[in-house]
């Protein structure tokens, strides 16, 4: 399978909850979360490296129809509703259509 939709989201939380955010973030990942789903094929959470209460999201899924449907799930909105109290301002998000590259971990 191939990505043939993505994004990047700058997610920048409270201070001091940097820490929660990743942890919940990278729940996205457990049986039955979207990140979870053979539709997400690029699911990376990173943080930056001069502040740690900004947190990256690099998503790469086969179409966007099936990244919005998964998200429309009651485990997507789960998580979803989990990190808006611990966000200080709203999410930054770029989408983009993936060419080629590689993650490996």
């Amino acid at each position: 399978m191939n990505a043939t939709y993505g994004f990047n989201a700058t997610l920048t939380a409270r201070p001091g909850m940097g820490d929660q955010l990743v942890d919940l973030l990278l729940t996205g990942l457990d049986e039955g979360s979207p990140g979870a789903s053979a539709h997400c094929l690029v699911y990376l959470v990173s943080r930056s490296a001069s502040d740690p209460d900004v947190v990256h999201v690099t998503e790469g899924w086969t179409s966007e129809e099936d990244h919005h449907r998964l998200f429309a799930d009651e485990a997507a909105q789960a998580i979803v509703a989990r990190i808006a109290p611990l966000l200080a301002k709203e999410s930054e998000y770029t989408d983009y259509v993936p060419v080629r590259g590689k993650a490996a971990f």
